[in-house]
């Protein structure tokens, strides 16, 4: 049956129903809209607006003449028949990501060394000795200095070259005209999952920063499948969580093989956990489609616009403005709190040893089932509010618990090591293993949220089950994956 022929026996029926007395109009009328549901089958969308637009095709045919007909459209054309190919399509879109991905990791380190070195070795010492001179006692100079300042400084340093450089590239992109394509490619998986294609955009967005990546999920109409996008962004590893993989694969998996295979194997061993973030996100959407949130996948119209080219200056603002201050505002304010959270439970001590010493000797017997330790669960515990101070408290905790003060930075205070193979030393010598390091990658992908995109969960959903199903999920996944690999692991 037609989609036309369709909607006419629509309305006769609805005409019917107004004129007939004795007939219950809203029940007759959902009775027989549902039977046609299933009558004209699942691709009833997809066909009544191909036929509107093959309509809209014919009429412009005859009417319209075009001068160098077609002139900007066929260039159009022939690029979509190479970036949106079934052969072409996906791995042209893997590339283009991981240049974006290589621009944002090799464009951020020098902006993020030029800015520790100006808050951390310059501004902190300063401030210091400021707070030594005005005989500040020592409890409130670790508590503003040592936890607070140091902490917000470090998610400084760290979240705001990247992001300063991802959100401008990836909305170039959007104003170009490549990622309504990205969106086109990943459709028909995502509708596999029961999500919605546009899921993809806010999948790429998380890359950058998953509370943006959440915020981005506002341009899916559909609730069901817009708080699935929700609930599974935190599978994009954020860019707080690449100096995390980086530097571990760097020591744990670059380092187990020879010098000039080091930098592939690293970098592969990076793609591949962002890669299996993906197929997380996949996975989880569809079993949250079946389940919990079970529906069907809506259909969406979408049209490829024109390439043309960015507005840069624009873009520049919007990124920087919209996005980049906003998400690093929210950052900042979290880790504030957060760097006191950390001071006091290094530095206050009872019996003789600290709070810290405590808390990790609780964890370790749950750490080792996992391959992890309770050095790495304390971290992620109070450094919620930024996933950047990860490493720096990592680095602090276990100096405070080994007492191998080799940096120099003196205990309870969070620092990072500026070269890979000396935190590499550290680490090692502190008993980390290459089971460690791989199950470390793992759980930094597959955790809670930071408390900013917790947040802003909160803010987009209006509902404290769903923040709590989004922010419980991943850690439970994340467990069940780590303890099945240590299983693996010492059973071979």
């Amino acid at each position: 049956m037609g989609s036309w022929l369709i909607w006419l026996k629509i309305i006769i029926i609805l005409h019917d129903l107004i004129m007939a007395e004795t007939l219950n109009p809203k029940e007759k009328l959902l009775n027989t809209a549902n039977e046609l549901r299933w009558e004209v089958g699942e691709n009833f969308h997809d066909t009544l607006l191909e036929s509107i637009y093959k309509n809209a095709a014919d009429i412009t045919a005859l009417t319209v003449n075009h001068d160098n007909k077609g002139r900007k459209y066929n260039f159009d054309s022939v690029v979509d028949k190479v970036v949106t190919s079934r052969l072409l399509g996906f791995p042209i879109m893997l590339l283009l990501l991981a240049l974006v991905f290589w621009l944002t990791i090799a464009g951020a380190n020098y902006p993020s060394r030029f800015l520790s070195f100006i808050l951390i070795d310059n501004i902190h010492p300063f401030l210091k000795d400021l707070f030594l001179f005005l005989n500040s006692p020592w409890w409130l100079t670790g508590l503003i200095l040592d936890g607070a300042y140091l902490a917000s400084a470090w998610v400084v340093s760290v979240m705001l070259p990247p992001m300063a450089i991802f959100f401008p590239v990836f909305t170039l992109l959007e104003d170009y005209g490549y990622l309504p394509r990205v969106a086109f490619n990943m459709d028909s998986l995502f509708r596999k999952a029961g999500a919605h294609g546009k899921q993809a955009l806010t999948m790429t967005m998380g890359f950058g920063c998953n509370a943006a990546g959440v915020v981005a999920a506002r341009i899916i109409d559909s609730p069901r499948e817009r708080l699935i996008a929700i609930i599974t962004n935190n599978f994009s590893l954020c860019n707080g969580r690449w100096p995390t993989q980086i530097l571990i694969a760097t020591i744990f998996i670059g380092g187990a093989v020879s010098p000039h295979l080091a930098g592939f194997v690293t970098a592969a061993a990076v793609v591949f956990v962002a890669v299996l973030g993906i197929l997380f996100s996949l996975i989880v959407s569809w079993t949250l489609s079946k389940t919990a949130l079970k529906g069907e996948a809506s259909a969406f119209s979408l049209e490829l616009p024109p390439y043309r080219p960015p507005r840069i200056l624009q873009t520049l603002y919007t990124s920087l403005i919209d996005r980049t201050l906003i998400v690093l505002w929210r950052a900042v304010v979290f880790a504030l709190p957060s760097g006191i959270v950390i001071w006091l439970v290094a530095n206050l001590t009872v019996g003789g040893y600290s709070i810290a010493a405590y808390m990790i000797n609780w964890l370790d017997p749950l750490a080792f089932i996992i391959g992890l330790n309770g050095v790495i669960l304390l971290a992620y515990i109070i450094a919620i509010p930024a996933n950047e101070i990860v490493i720096p408290t990592i680095l602090m905790l276990t100096v405070l618990v080994t007492g191998n003060d080799s940096a120099g930075a003196g205990a309870g205070v969070l620092f990072e090591i500026d070269s890979a193979s000396q935190t590499g030393n550290l680490l090692i010598s502190s008993g980390w293993t290459l089971l460690t390091g791989m199950n470390l990658m793992l759980f930094s992908l597959l955790h809670n949220p930071c408390s900013t995109t917790i947040y802003t969960i909160y803010k987009e959903t209006k509902s404290l089950l769903w923040t709590f199903v989004s922010s419980v999920l991943p850690i439970l996944i994340g467990f069940v994956i780590c303890f099945l690999v240590t299983l693996i692991y010492r059973a071979l």
